[in-house]
């Protein structure tokens, strides 16, 4: 399964850092150029614990809708979701955080598997980690540049 890890350093604390990286709303203006929209579930403010949201977005020219579960949940350390409906065959998404000589440390581990076997794995090689690794960076930019400036 691919797997794609993330270190992205935050001079915010690591209160602010957990919250906004679990943010509909925030999420939702990280992923504009997809136009990603919370269609049910929790649609706005903070996920918790147990809460599944759907995204309802536009990914390759197809208009996609994927829904995710937030499975784990140590406030402000650690919080993972995976999903329950959507495009791949699964996938988990861990949301590591620790402070660190006053910033916050914060760490994205995305496993995925796409459906369709060896035809999958051929996507996941050619394009999928790619394509994902990039919206999964501008997403942590958005995060950072929101932290830091206490908006």
């Amino acid at each position: 399964m691919p797997r794609i890890e993330l270190v992205t350093v935050i001079n915010a604390p690591i209160e602010i850092c957990f919250d906004l990286a679990r943010s509909i709303d925030l999420h939702m203006e990280s992923t504009k150029q997809t136009g990603e929209q919370a269609i049910a579930g929790r649609t706005s403010g903070l996920i918790e614990f147990g809460e599944t949201v759907t995204w309802r977005a536009r990914h390759f020219g197809i208009r996609q809708t994927l829904t995710s579960k937030i499975t784990d949940f140590d406030k402000p350390n650690f919080f993972a979701d995976e999903l329950v409906k959507g495009a791949f065959k699964s996938f988990r998404h861990e949301h590591r955080f620790h402070a660190q000589n006053g910033q916050t440390v914060m760490k994205d581990i995305f496993v995925f598997e796409s459906p369709l076997g060896i035809l999958g794995s051929l996507v996941n090689w050619l394009l999928l980690k790619k394509y994902m690794t990039r919206l999964l960076i501008k997403r942590n930019e958005v995060i950072k540049a929101v932290s830091e400036s206490n908006r």
